[in-house]
């Protein structure tokens, strides 16, 4: 190997952490090591003060800790235990995914080569507009992902709906995402070790997600140390800890609360106005004020890890996320005053055990009990009318996975197992005057086997993912099966090409039955297929790309096709001439996604992305068979950033473009009808104006003392205050005459952090 001189000044000055000393010289030297994250996890090294090469590097380290470093071409490195039962020519059996792109955008995000994109929140570094990790925020970075209405509670990934993600907690399915009824992610950034996600080619051991999998994954290793920290934003404050409790035991402990009961923030107001613009608590009549309201937010969990023995672990987790808001809605009708509270709860409850065994070097089984329940209940009161309206949507999830994995020999790899899933989702509408009542309750249960091959060669070029999931459902005697695909290939060193593909599945959704649901604020409910009116969802995906790769310059292209049938028209949000027609159809994507990402030295990161996509819909009976634009249709994206680190400081600016997406507009009202309505042109015929939006941000550490390091941040969202308008729907007034109801995103908004961590 032509080794160059390290002026590891960077990694010198301190003990620093074995994985962040191995990622700088990953970015220096141009090598990739693979390793297991237990490998290195509590290892933290001092280098010597003077210049290094890499084989002196490595010498080093070898010497100081239990560890080889063994070489397997001139540009990766296998790092395994001195004790462990690897020959010379074997890897590690726990190795990692290799990566392939390392700080890609920023630090913390890399891309490895089955098409996985992978955030590590304890590295990340900074992107426009954040100033904290947020997991759901970072992903609309990727091209490709992006929200049409600014909320991580609608991520829309190539084109498909927020419920098409699959957001797992820890091996968990999550019901709810966001805070702030979407604004702020539902999952503290500090307690998550990595994310992983994967837009296609996805391994064959996750069902549903037929757009995205979204894998968030706690520490699952006993430290021995102890850790915490906490801070404040103007939105909420949180606190952190890792605690060992003795030698094999652990708890992992996370709080977050928001502060917006306690002090108004020009964060919280410009939020406050966002999302509750459209919402019935926003609908002031003459006779009709609303005010006291109380809004908060919160969540907290637990995590309990208990090495048993050498080769048993055990672990017990927690997760509470709650969203509450309460207001009075005051009247005066003939001379009397009235006053009656309505509320909005909303909450995603989950625990998990998980019992893992190592049986050797090559096997490992896992074993995943869990339970998610969301709840979202609403009471709102109309005092003018005397009427009181109850809604609820419940959702239990319960599932039990047999995971195996299993390495026949340095390069091939097997994992399999079997999930049993049970769903039951009710929903409920409860109405005083006039008196009616509907509880509705399916419940959906589900055998799914799995088994995948994962073939990696000796010299890291050619990656090989094959698996198939089959599920049956014994409502429906259905049986469907799922082939998934990963290959990439590394050529002529800089150049790597890549096919991905996926069948998928899904049963839970989302809709819409009014757009006041649940007070307007959070309109869609959960609702299971029922193979009728509510079929199953099915979709394919296959995409092709191209990577060239060299002296930290990233050029990508990836082409993909994706098509999803078995949507409802309720779980689309249609606000036209659709909005109350229940129709079965389908919806097919083709795009491009390109991206351009140059680092220089470890001081500057710059990228340009660029996304062309053509999204419709086809419906059997809507607007005569034909195909129309998707409601989250964006023709044409560009996102344009540059991240600047130098010590403790790193600033961030970026530029977000985007095409207006479609809508309906009216053409008159409907005269001859019994009861007026509005005459609508070509469903989503119009284009929104096209969407702009400029962001910076900035954090810098420092030590308070030894042990004890500080953070401050501050960001601005909308730094130009451009008045983007997000969406377009026209109502009729008591009067029938047309109201057009325009709804803005985030105007200027600013927000500030200071944490510490010991």
């Amino acid at each position: 190997m032509n080794f160059t001189y390290l002026n590891a000044q960077d990694v010198q000055k301190e003990k620093q952490d074995l994985a962040s000393i191995l990622t700088v010289l990953e970015d220096l030297y141009e090598v990739r090591f693979s390793y297991a994250d237990e490998v290195v996890k509590t290892i933290k090294l001092k280098l010597p003060e003077r210049d290094l090469t890499l084989t002196d590097i490595l010498n080093f380290i070898s010497a100081e800790t239990n560890l080889n470093f063994q070489l397997l071409d001139n540009r990766f490195i296998v790092i395994t235990e001195k004790n462990s039962d690897s020959t010379n020519n074997d890897f590690d059996t726990q190795r990692l995914e290799e990566v392939v792109v390392v700080n890609y955008l920023t630090t913390g995000l890399n891309q490895l080569n089955d098409g996985t994109t992978r955030i590590k929140p304890e590295t990340f570094g900074i992107l426009p507009g954040l100033i904290e990790p947020d997991v759901l925020q970072t992903i609309q970075a990727l091209p490709g992902i992006l929200s049409i209405d600014e909320t991580v509670s609608n991520i829309n990934v190539r084109g498909g709906t927020h419920d098409q993600n699959l957001i797992l907690w820890d091996g968990i399915k999550m019901y709810q995402s966001g805070h702030f009824f979407g604004l702020i992610s539902a999952f503290n950034p500090y307690t998550t070790t990595s994310v992983n996600v994967s837009k296609n080619g996805t391994s064959a051991k996750y069902g549903e997600g037929l757009s995205s999998v979204i894998d968030m994954r706690l520490s699952n290793t006993i430290g021995n140390e102890f850790k915490a920290g906490g801070g404040f934003n103007l939105i909420n404050g949180d606190v952190y800890a890792k605690i060992p409790t003795s030698k094999n035991t652990e708890i992992q402990l996370s709080a977050r609360r928001s502060l917006t009961d306690l002090i108004l923030t020009p964060t919280y107001d410009q939020y406050f106005k966002r999302v509750f613009e459209d919402s019935d608590f926003n609908q002031k009549s003459e006779t009709t004020i609303t005010n006291n309201e109380k809004f908060s937010f919160y969540d907290f969990t637990v995590k309990f890890l208990y090495d048993i023995t050498s080769k048993d672990r055990l672990q017990l987790n927690f997760l509470s996320v709650n969203n509450s808001l309460d207001y009075e809605e005051r009247s005066t009708i003939n001379d009397r005053s009235e006053a009656l509270n309505s509320s909005l709860l909303q909450e995603n409850l989950a625990t998990g055990l998980t019992y893992i065994r190592d049986w050797s070097d090559k096997l490992q089984t896992t074993v995943l009990l869990y339970l998610s329940n969301y709840d979202l209940d609403a009471t709102n009161f109309d005092i003018i009318n005397d009427q009181r309206l109850i809604q609820e949507n419940e959702v239990y999830d319960g599932s039990l996975r047999l995971d195996i994995n299993y390495s026949l020999n340095q390069n091939l790899k097997i994992n399999t197992g079997y999930q049993f899933t049970e769903v039951g989702i009710s929903n409920l509408e409860d109405v005083n005057n006039p008196e009616f009542r509907s509880y509705i309750k399916e419940v959906v249960r589900s055998n799914s086997g799995y088994v995948e091959s994962d073939f990696l060669s000796n010299n890291g070029n050619t990656r090989l993912k094959l698996g198939t999931r089959i599920n049956y459902f014994d409502k429906f005697n259905k049986i469907l099966v799922e082939p998934r695909l990963s290959f990439s290939q590394r050529f002529l060193n800089n150049f790597r090409f890549e096919v991905l593909g996926e069948f998928k599945s899904q049963t839970t959704s989302q809709i819409i039955d009014l757009q006041n649901d649940f007070l307007g604020i959070e309109k869609r409910r959960w609702v299971l297929s029922n193979d009728s009116n509510v079929p199953v969802l099915k979709s394919k995906q296959a995409s092709v790309g191209l990577h060239y790769n060299k002296n930290k310059f990233l050029l990508s292209a990836e082409g993909y096709i994706k098509k999803v049938d078995g949507i409802t028209s309720r779980s689309q949000g249609f606000q036209n001439q659709f909005q109350f027609v229940n129709d079965i159809g389908s919806y097919e994507i083709k795009g491009v996604d390109v991206l351009i990402n140059k680092q220089f030295q470890n001081l500057f990161s710059t990228w340009l992305s660029y996304s062309f996509s053509k999204n419709d819909y086809t419906f059997n009976n809507l607007n005569s068979g034909i195909s129309f634009p998707n409601n989250a249709n964006i023709t044409h994206a560009i996102s344009f950033g540059g991240v600047y680190t130098q010590n403790k400081l790193k600033l961030a600016i970026g530029f977000n473009w985007h095409s207006g997406r479609p809508f309906t507009d009216y053409i008159d009202v409907n005269d001859s009808a019994a009861a007026r309505e509005i005459n609508y042109e070509s469903p989503n015929s119009s284009n929104l104006g096209d969407y702009m939006r400029a962001d910076c941000s900035a954090t810098y550490a420092f030590n308070i003392s030894d042990g004890l390091q500080a953070h401050l941040g501050a960001s601005v969202w909308n730094v130009l205050d451009k008045k983007n308008v997000i969406n377009i729907y026209h109502t009729l007034d008591d009067d029938n005459n047309i109201n057009t109801i325009e709804n803005q995103s985030l105007g200027i908004t600013p927000n500030l952090s200071f944490r510490i961590d010991f």
